[in-house]
């Protein structure tokens, strides 16, 4: 009998030591395991039925994301084996690398109800295990401050803005308000940057930046929070349990690409006009200049599009400069006159027709191009790519697909259309052209490596480009943005306001259109573009022409022709960016 029962202890031994590891322990580790990988429908399905009936499936997700960013979490990892503990418990070591509070080791505490020798039952949820470490009654908190934010330097050195940021509004700057439109204002946290701060350890109640360079470069100007990870009790006046602690850090100074110069005489030029000017080195991006609505406001490009247009016509061996097309008052699309500004004939070499912005020739050249090849060459100049600089907006076009028809392809190709574009957007297409053919990552660091976003055409095309802008100041609409001893290279545009129904075709300086079946719309059309609250004007130019130094954007919303407005602005620009480069 004794040899017996030292056989079955034998045999049992082998037998349970070949047995899977105890059904509540790998209850544990599947559900901790799941937890590192943000699976958090599968540790949905590991809780128990009364846990369900307290907390919905989102519920648990949007805890767990909340404590990951409480902690600054940014690497989760099991680092043993589940082991029972007391009180029936099943305890699961982790590893927790946080941005501001170092690695943490940690474990986590599960309780395993209805396990059995058919089930391995369920986790007990609570608040407790939205993170490891925790003790039953306890949540995840911390509270942190923030450094005072780092002062703003201009290109030269000189103080573009101080201060700690304790109220919303624009820090102090010796430019006064000739810097806001560039500077920006520092704020609230907006609630589209809520959850990433907070996963970064800001306090949800800091004033950060939200616009200008202040957003732009908030990352920089901030610092690194400071302060507390906590263990907090649920019950009143309950104790806190320091989990551990970082140290706040200041950011050091930070250096802008803005030139106090360029940025007076941009703010100077735009003066009380609703617009905007942009001012940037079309080799390095770097942005020199920001006035007005630069940066964060679309309207119709109108003629400055022919830039693009044009890049499209050459690219493609469409035509060169040199070839030669019918003088005509209008060119007619699916049926529709679409007239040049104010009816006037024009027509010639492309040379000319680009210097003078002739409609009748743009428009079809666009249908010849195609909106595919179009919208292509748009793209690679910028359009409907971010432009790289929070706050910043989108400049648009539409999908080629959704641009049907002749008429809808030629006025895209003139800039009107749905066509949506920025006053920075017109000084990078510009600057590419200025640049050779490649189109700039536009900053504010000035210390930031030069970086190319796309080639949007070949440089041999660029140069041709840059040969047909030249003849746009010398002789053509743009002569008022001239500057003696130095050869300008720009590009006017008057974008039409007009309604859609009767004004679609848009136009350098108006576009009127006429139906096929022979009801004039003309009139209304010309009407509104000789009315300058129905067009705004733009200019688009960089310097000097064949090493160019700066390039110039400018925008005036509801401010008339392009070549008698903006191009002037543009002028007073280009010659203080000139003069500061010297």
């Amino acid at each position: 009998m004794i040899a017996l029962a030292a056989l079955a202890f034998v045999i049992g031994a082998i037998v349970g030591g070949s047995h899977s590891p105890d059904a509540a322990n790998a209850l544990a580790a599947r559900f901790v395991a799941a937890w590192t990988r943000g699976e958090y429908v599968a540790m949905y399905d590991d809780i128990d039925g009364r846990s369900k009936r307290v907390i919905s499936q989102q519920e648990l997700a949007d805890d767990y994301q909340r404590a990951l960013r409480t902690a600054t979490a940014t690497r989760l990892q099991v680092t043993g084996k589940p082991h029972d503990a007391p009180d029936g418990l099943v305890t699961v070591p982790v590893r927790v690398r946080t941005r501001l509070f170092g690695t943490l080791r940690l474990v986590f505490a599960l309780r395993i109800v209805g396990s059995s020798d058919a089930s391995p039952g369920g986790i007990a949820w609570s608040r407790s295990l939205e993170f490891p470490g925790l003790r039953t009654g306890e949540v995840l908190s911390r509270s942190m401050t923030l450094p005072r934010r780092a002062t703003l330097l201009a290109r030269d050195g000189s103080v573009l803005a101080e201060g700690a940021a304790t109220e919303a509004g624009q820090r102090a700057s010796p430019l006064g308000s000739v810097a806001a439109a560039v500077l920006g204002e520092v704020g609230s946290i907006p609630a589209t940057r809520a959850a990433q701060l907070e996963a970064e350890g800001v306090p949800a109640s800091a004033i950060v930046g939200v616009s200008g360079i202040e957003e732009t470069l908030d990352d920089s100007l901030r610092g690194t929070p400071g302060g507390e990870l906590l263990a907090s009790s649920t019950q009143p006046g309950g104790l806190r349990r320091v989990l551990a602690t970082a140290v706040p850090k200041a950011a050091p100074t930070v250096r802008t690409t803005i030139s106090p110069a360029v940025q007076r005489a941009a703010v100077t030029a735009l003066g009380g006009q609703l617009g905007g000017v942009v001012a940037m080195q079309p080799s390095t991006g770097q942005i020199l200049a920001v006035a007005g609505l630069g940066i964060d406001d679309l309207q119709p490009p109108g003629s400055t599009f022919k830039m693009v247009t044009v890049s499209g016509v050459l690219q493609a061996g469409i035509a060169s400069p040199h070839s030669t097309f019918p003088y005509a008052t209008y060119a007619t699309l699916d049926g529709v006159k679409l007239s040049n500004a104010n009816g006037e004939e024009c027509g010639g070499s492309l040379e000319l027709a680009f210097a003078v912005s002739c409609n009748s020739v743009f428009a079809p050249l666009g249908v010849k191009l195609g909106a595919p090849r179009l919208v292509a060459i748009a793209e690679r100049y910028g359009f409907n790519h971010g432009p790289g600089i929070p706050g910043a907006v989108e400049s648009t076009l539409p999908a080629a697909s959704q641009i049907q028809g002749e008429l809808d392809v030629g006025s895209t190709a003139i800039g009107q259309g749905e066509v949506q574009a920025s006053a920075l957007q017109m000084a990078t297409v510009a600057g590419t052209i200025a640049d050779g053919g490649h189109r700039p990552q536009p900053t504010f660091v000035l210390n930031a490596p030069p970086r190319t976003l796309a080639t949007a055409t070949s440089a041999a095309v660029a140069r041709t480009v840059r040969r047909l802008m030249i003849g746009v100041v010398r002789e053509g609409t743009g002569t008022a943005a001239a500057i003696p001893g130095v050869t300008v290279a720009g590009k006017t545009g008057t974008a039409e306001l007009g309604s859609p129904s009767s004004c679609s075709g848009g136009s350098e300086e108006g576009g009127a259109k006429e139906s096929s079946s022979g009801e004039s719309h003309k009139a209304s059309c010309e009407g509104a573009a000789s009315e300058p609250s129905n067009t705004d004007a733009w200019f688009a130019a960089f310097a000097p022409a064949l090493r160019p130094r700066i390039v110039v954007g400018v925008l005036l919303v509801k401010d008339g022709a392009g070549g008698a407005t903006a191009a002037p602005v543009a002028r007073q620009v280009l010659e203080a960016g000139l003069q500061a480069s010297s």
